[in-house]
């Protein structure tokens, strides 16, 4: 396993992570380095058993296999986002796209194919955690936005629907809040990956149409009316004006 070298440990930071692994040495492995990042670390084996520890714990972050006994990782991840908000990164041995889009379709944030490297995973649990990263992103989130009956609280991380609450993820809030706050801007995927896995995460850069699709589902909007998503051919996609 590449990047084996733990090092020193950080203080505690009070966030908690859930590791669902079958292979012990290797979910071993990966609860070491969250350790050493400063994580509350509970390591599990099997998918029921994922579940049941996940309401107990409320985990901050869940890394996840694909493959695992009693019920699979896409399963697991179903039942996670009924009741959790965690980001969730899923590990699978297979490198087919089907997979990936299959992990994804049910509310995971990332995905890594196995052999990988604790530290670039470390690193992808830590961008994700940084949200919002740059300096003064906070303050210039400050203030609701309304495009039609579609209204975002950045800072309460909350959007409502003519004056419904939606319940979007983490990943799919990050992304509606990117696109809203240059509403004018067309973001291509790589500006959008940028901005809400970091800049140094490497993957399939559509994953970012998979997240659009979901938060179109859930804002009742789709690719051909565009009124709070729109596509822009050619480049990525824009805010729309909720018309």
């Amino acid at each position: 396993m590449p990047g084996a070298c733990v090092g020193e440990a950080r203080p505690r930071s009070g966030l908690r992570a859930m590791v669902v692994e079958d292979e012990t040495r290797l979910a071993g492995l990966i609860g070491s380095y969250l350790e050493r990042d400063g994580f509350e670390v509970s390591l599990v084996h099997d998918g029921r058993e994922a579940v049941d520890t996940a309401r107990e714990v409320d985990p901050d972050v869940v890394v996840l296999d694909l493959g695992l006994p009693g019920l699979d990782g896409i399963e697991v991840c179903r039942r996670l986002r009924t009741f959790s908000d965690a980001y969730v990164v899923m590990l699978t041995a297979r490198s087919e796209e089907v997979d990936t889009l299959i992990g994804l379709s049910v509310g995971a944030d990332d995905y890594m194919t196995k052999p990988f490297s604790p530290r670039e995973l470390m690193a992808r649990v830590q961008a994700m955690l940084r949200r919002p990263r740059q300096p003064g992103a906070v303050e210039a989130l400050e203030g609701r936005r309304t495009f039609g009956a579609l209204v975002i609280d950045p800072l309460g991380r909350d959007v409502w629907l003519s004056g419904a609450p939606v319940a979007l993820t983490r990943t799919e809030f990050d992304l509606l809040v990117t696109l809203s706050e240059r509403p004018r801007m067309a973001f291509s995927r790589r500006q959008l990956i940028e901005a809400v896995w970091g800049p140094a995460w490497v993957g399939d850069e559509h994953l970012v149409d998979v997240h659009i699709g979901h938060l179109r589902r859930k804002l009742e909007d789709d690719a051909t009316q565009g009124r709070f998503v729109r596509t822009v051919r050619g480049v990525g996609y824009r805010m729309g004006v909720g018309q």
